[in-house]
């Protein structure tokens, strides 16, 4: 429990402590943002019916995950998301025909032992996708997510792919129209980009790697 002094008000605390037990779940079971924010509320507020204002944002559980991860997996949460990372990059490259960017956790840093790569293809044509696989010997399953901007179902398609010596991979390729990317690169002020294209991705390799040395 937080001391009361930390937070302006009762709504803030128990914003706060519905966030952070929805990012313990994300981190430790894998939870997706909706289903944990649910539970968690479900778990401090019983059944009572939850105002619009008491449940946190996205944003704000994203950084209660990065605390999570530093508090908890800090031993093996940056080579985890290494890995993700320089996965995702070789499906980039692999689908550069189709205007690949990633989102979600590998992207934004959080990923953990239980994520997935996401990545949305901005391409004329989902048939074209789908065929490249097909021609790849790639396995999927067609499923649906919600369109970043309008909610409405876009067409994903989702494989494992195989490493050497450890457990497949698991990735999501959001089938979008190419108008879709328009707008959808900007970020607000001093937030993080939702989404990057292969030479981002490489940059943030890159990155983690000069640290490393």
């Amino acid at each position: 429990m937080w001391p009361m002094s930390e937070f302006t008000s009762p709504t803030e605390q128990l914003r706060a402590e519905i966030a952070a037990a929805a990012a313990r779940m994300i981190a430790e079971d894998g939870a997706d943002y909706g289903s944990a924010k649910r539970k968690a509320a479900r778990q401090i507020l019983g059944n009572q019916k939850v105002r619009g204002e008491i449940m946190p944002d996205n944003e704000q559980i994203e950084e209660e995950v990065r605390v999570y991860n530093e508090l908890f997996f800090a031993d093996t949460q940056p080579a985890r998301l290494l890995h993700l990372r320089q996965v995702a990059l070789q499906v980039m490259q692999d689908l550069r025909a189709f205007n690949p960017y990633i989102t979600g956790a590998v992207w934004n840093g959080t990923a953990g032992e239980h994520s997935d790569i996401h990545l949305q293809l901005f391409s004329p044509s989902a048939k074209d996708v789908e065929i490249f696989l097909l021609n790849k010997n790639v396995n999927f399953e067609v499923g649906e997510t919600a369109h970043f901007r309008t909610g409405q179902p876009v067409e994903t398609l989702s494989f494992l792919l195989p490493q050497r010596g450890a457990d497949p991979e698991l990735a999501h390729l959001a089938l979008y129209e190419e108008d879709d990317l328009r707008g959808s690169l900007r970020s607000a002020p001093g937030k993080r980009a939702e989404r990057g294209d292969a030479n981002a991705l490489a940059a943030l390799i890159d990155e983690t790697c000069k640290e490393e040395d």
